[in-house]
């Protein structure tokens, strides 16, 4: 978003609540997720539970990758009356008094890159694969050798 982002309330917000119209606001931004229901990994329903509302806290319990960071920007259609980008100047009222709304910073935190995380994937991926390849040979020699009932 350049320029000065739209200003929304909550109550703006929660007019947009079905799969036609979705909006969710996360970290103070507002965004139009309903272009993006039928790709989110995690399922369109859990998109819909959030909409018109704040889902800051479901979105960061999750532990989102910073792709998913960056598809906010690219669904955000405005802010939350009050919020402020670290970056931005104070997000001014939709009214048009000129008022300058409390500024809040915005907070995220940062999802490391472990390789020891990495590793885990790999291990849980493999492992299976190899327990049901062992089965497979043992049940397999088995019927080989007569050794079946």
């Amino acid at each position: 978003m350049g320029g000065n982002p739209r200003v929304f309330d909550l109550s703006h917000v929660a007019l947009h609540t079905t799969r036609n119209d979705c909006w969710l606001v996360i970290n103070g931004q507002v965004i139009d997720v309903t272009k993006f229901l039928e790709e989110h990994p995690g399922g369109e329903e859990v998109l819909l539970e959030a909409c018109g509302k704040d889902a800051t806290k479901e979105f960061e319990a999750i532990g989102h990758s910073k792709a998913a960071y960056g598809l906010l920007l690219k669904y955000q259609v405005g802010v939350m009356r009050g919020f402020k980008h670290a970056d931005a100047a104070p997000a001014e009222d939709d009214a048009g008094e000129g008022t300058k709304a409390r500024a809040h910073v915005m907070t995220g935190s940062a999802i490391k890159d472990d390789k020891k995380i990495r590793c885990l994937g790999a291990i849980e991926f493999v492992l299976p694969l190899v327990v049901a390849s062992f089965a497979f040979w043992y049940r397999y020699s088995a019927g080989l050798t007569g050794m079946t009932k």
